[in-house]
């Protein structure tokens, strides 16, 4: 029978809330092995053989999913790549860009530029040309790129993610987790800025767009640019800081919505200097 969080707490642990396993409660632990997949083991006060008896039931339904907390990178990247599974490697470079290749052991392999690098993709998965990893969800926006169909040129007519259909639903989380954390590292840093998006290729477009303190074009793949401004704060004015993210008016055609908001994060990460999200 699998065991719940709370058959977990009542019916093995000890219940003393001795925090010798490193959590505050009994209960807490119990979260921890029911959902995070935390060994049974790690409750000190626990015999061997108690052990012996009860983590392979938890295995069991760690194995069927029941209870976990979802890997939601691990989802995402299983479903895009089921989404371009059908997409033939000689029919993307007229489409998306890059030029084919072979690899060392023969194998057809796409090599598309990635901002400032280049990322290779083979049936098998996608890296670096260097041989390193992107993370997950890196992967989820290029398998996305692949299986979206889209071939048109950038059109360089800028549209806010507001503009964008079907985005509402998605608005607060762009805030959040792309323009809050830039606007708070580069708040009073527009040098900081300048050199951070020279790092990634970006072309200094200041003056050329819009009344924004500071712009700059980026290139993450061939046919998806983006455009960032940013306004620095004037307290003397009452004025806040502020950024904004454009996108071409064709990014729906090489991007669902999903993979247009983990680009813009992916951009804030590397602009920030966050470690990555895998």
């Amino acid at each position: 029978m699998p065991l719940s969080v709370v058959d977990l707490y009542t019916k093995v642990l000890p219940r003393t809330n001795c925090r010798d396993c490193g959590h505050p409660t009994c209960l807490a632990f119990a979260s921890m092995v029911v959902s995070e997949k935390l060994p049974l083991a790690k409750c000190p006060h626990l015999s061997p053989e108690t052990v012996a008896r009860y983590q392979p039931i938890l295995d069991a339904q760690h194995a069927e999913g029941r209870w976990t907390k979802k890997d939601m990178a691990a989802d995402a990247l299983q479903w895009a790549r089921e989404r371009s599974a059908d997409m033939r490697l000689e029919d993307l470079p007229g489409r998306i860009g890059g030029r084919l290749v072979r690899t060392a052991d023969g194998q057809p392999a796409l090599e598309l530029p990635y901002f400032t690098e280049t990322v290779v993709i083979r049936p098998d998965g996608i890296q670096k040309k260097d041989g390193t990893a992107l993370n997950r969800w890196e992967q989820v926006f290029i398998y996305n790129h692949l299986a979206q169909g889209g071939s048109a040129l950038p059109a360089e007519d800028w549209r806010g993610f507001e503009q964008i259909p079907n985005t509402v639903s998605k608005i607060k989380s762009m805030q959040r987790h792309v323009e809050a954390p830039l606007v708070a590292r580069f708040r009073g840093r527009l040098q900081a800025l300048a050199e951070a998006a020279r790092s990634l290729g970006a072309r200094d477009v200041t003056g050329q767009v819009g009344s924004a303190d500071a712009a700059f074009q980026f290139q993450p793949l061939p046919r998806i640019p983006l455009l960032l401004l940013f306004w620095d704060e004037a307290p003397a004015d009452g004025l806040a800081a502020g950024v904004k993210l454009l996108f071409d008016a064709t990014i729906t055609e090489h991007l669902d919505i999903e993979s247009i908001l983990f680009l813009s994060e992916r951009l804030r990460q590397l602009l920030c200097g966050d470690s990555d999200d895998i």
